[in-house]
This record gives C-alpha cells, structure tokens and sequence, in this order.
C-alpha cells in the first residue's frame, strides 16, 4: 500500500498514505522519520507551525533513499494572512528543509488558530497567502500547493479569484467524525482530501462498533481506521513514534465491505482526545 499513489490534478503522483510528524521535536525528528522511511514510508508531512522542518529536512538529506522517491509536505503558518510574510514564510521552509523543491505546500488553515472558531473568514488574507504559494509553484519552488481545514465558503473563495486550483484539502477525518459535506464538494473539485489525525489519537478504541468491526476482519483499530479513509478516497496521515506502529499502519491491504463502511459512516462520537482537546480542531469537534 504504500507504494500504491493518487495522482493530483497537476500530474503529480503523491504517496497514498503519509506519516505524519506533528508533535514530534525537532531534535527527535530526524530519528523518527528515518525510522518511517526504514519502515516504507516516502510521504512526509510537516508544517512550519510543528517546529520540527529542519529536523525532518535532516532525515531526508540522510536517507540513503533518493530525494526524488520522497514526497515532502508543509504547511504555511495559520497566522500568515498577507502576501509579504508569505513569501519570506515559503523561502524559510525551503532553507529549514534544505531542499531546492517541496513537493507539497498548504495554508494550515483558513483562520489563525487564536480566531479558528470566530466568523471572519480572512478571505482577502488566503487570496494573498495563496497568491505567493501560486507564484512560488509557478517558479518550481513548489511541486503542488494546497490547504487545510478549509469548509465550503474557505475553498469557494479560492475557486472563484485565484488562478490555481488547490490540490488538496487536509482535514480532521476519521471514523466517527468524517466531514462528507467538505469532503464531498472538494471531490467533486478533484481536489485530494488529506485525512489527519485518522486513528483519532486512539480514541476510538473505546467505541464497541469499531472494536466489533476490526475483530471481525482480524485486524487492529488503527488498521480498519485507515482502511476506512483509503476506502473513501482520502488520504491519511497517521502519526506515531512507534517503529512497529509504522509497519502496522501501512498494512491495510484488505477491504470493508460496503455494509460495513455504511455502520463505521454512522458512527457518532463526542470523541475525547486526550490532552490534545485544547486544540481549536479538536475542541470544534467536541463542541
């Protein structure tokens, strides 16, 4: 599975399932995602929000596997809503990296986190961010550009006054709390939705009918709650420092079937995620 790809509307081929590094330390990163690599993995997934690029950027100048087999992607800063800052913020990635090309580069969000859950929608602010992704993709900078967490009106605005089509959108997408609506109006796009945090962050584990599910197909939580994603077309991100966690995630090579994709997309949860329900994506969901 993990040399099975999507293609983006652009051409370009991205790894179907990535391994995602937030709230891995820079000084931890390079360890890790050599490890990810070592275990198969060649989407990498970082933001400049997570501190950790140069660590990662380590890893990829260290692997022995070519730059050219590994897909890299980062995120601009939440809070950069103006063209000038976003310029300097893509140039920053790409020495913190240390790679002349990235391969995938997104607005980490439509609104900085401090206003995620107030009603301006910094329309104006994207339209600028994006105009400086466009301009750098369009210089070879950037192999594709994309966002995250963006609802209908965020990608609306995008598609009526830029020139270039996101090529993804990564969301919070995972059993119990799958945004069909967004998900569906960025398909319709073809724009690839990302799916983050797909196992989570375990709480799942709690739930009977997941249990049930992933005991009837012989295989682990996170397993069925990858396959899940992979079966709606998205494209999960999941993260963890477990070397043997790695290999297990990747090993999704089974099929729910239709009956029991239609019981896993009506399950409903106020998930509880831990330490991590102090992030505005997180307390959204728990309202």
């Amino acid at each position: 599975m993990l040399k099975e790809t999507y293609t983006l509307t652009n051409g370009v081929e991205i790894p179907k399932i990535g391994y995602g590094t937030w709230k891995i330390a820079n000084d931890q990163a390079t360890e890790k995602v050599l490890e990810a690599i070592e275990a198969g993995y060649r989407h990498i997934d970082t933001a400049q929000a997570y501190g950790n690029e140069a660590g990662v950027g380590a890893a990829i100048k260290k692997t022995t596997v070519p730059r050219e087999e590994l897909f890299l992607t980062t995120k601009l800063a939440a809070e950069i809503k103006e063209y000038d800052g976003a310029v300097k913020a893509i140039d920053d990635s790409l020495k913190k990296l240390g790679v002349d090309v990235i391969d995938l580069m997104i607005i980490h969000s439509p609104k900085p986190w401090a206003e995620f859950h107030g009603e301006e929608h910094y329309f104006e602010g994207n339209l600028a961010a994006w105009r400086a992704l466009e301009e750098a993709y369009q210089a070879g900078k950037l192999r594709a550009i994309g966002v995250s967490n963006f609802e209908i009106v965020d990608l609306e605005n995008l598609l009526k006054h830029s020139k270039t089509k996101p090529a993804v959108n990564q969301l919070l997408a995972h059993i119990g709390q799958t945004p069909f609506d967004v998900i569906e109006f960025s398909q319709k796009q073809e724009i690839l939705v990302e799916a983050y945090s797909p196992i989570a962050h375990g709480a799942m584990l709690k739930s009977k009918t997941i249990t049930a599910l992933a005991d009837k197909y012989k295989v682990s939580i996170p397993q069925l709650a990858i396959r899940y994603c992979l079966q709606l077309g998205l494209l999960p991100l999941p993260k963890t420092e477990n070397p043997a966690h790695m290999k297990n995630n990747a090993e999704v090579d089974f099929e729910i079937s239709d009956e029991d994709m239609e019981k896993l997309a009506r399950v409903t949860s106020d998930f509880d995620y831990g330490k991590n329900n102090d992030m505005p994506v997180f307390r959204r969901v728990l309202g």
